[in-house]
């Protein structure tokens, strides 16, 4: 397995910006699709985003949409997630996890479907 670790959180205002950075170890980056969670007090995880091995295709839940990037870098191991605009709902630990491709369409959206976890990052917005 990768192991992650996030960074980047913080507190901001809202409309301002952040940007999570996950680092993961080991020299198989390339293989696994990475994708971010969020979880808010007394909520379930739930998914924000997810990036393909190659980088080139992303998929978002619609409340990010149009705020949220995410790229990859896989000579660096690196995975990050710029937002922008953001919410005071946006508030809640965000996850970065990696998944090994699997055949079911849609699965990245599943968090069961990742096999590791970073250890969560506070981002907090204010009002």
């Amino acid at each position: 397995q990768v192991q992650l670790v996030e960074s980047g959180g913080g507190l901001v205002q809202a409309g301002g910006s952040l940007t999570l950075s996950c680092a993961a170890s080991g020299r198989t980056f390339s293989t696994y699709v990475m994708g971010w969670f969020r979880q808010a007090p007394g909520k379930e995880r739930e998914f924000v985003g997810a990036i393909m091995r190659s980088g080139d295709i992303t998929y978002y839940a619609d409340f990010v949409k149009g705020r949220f990037t995410i790229s990859r870098d896989n000579a660096k191991a690196t995975v990050s997630l710029q937002m922008n605009s953001l919410k005071p709902e946006d508030t809640a630990v965000y996850y970065c996890a990696a998944s090994i491709p699997r055949p079911t369409i849609g699965y990245w959206r599943s968090a069961i479907q990742y096999d590791s976890w970073g250890q969560g990052t506070q981002v907090t917005v204010s009002s």
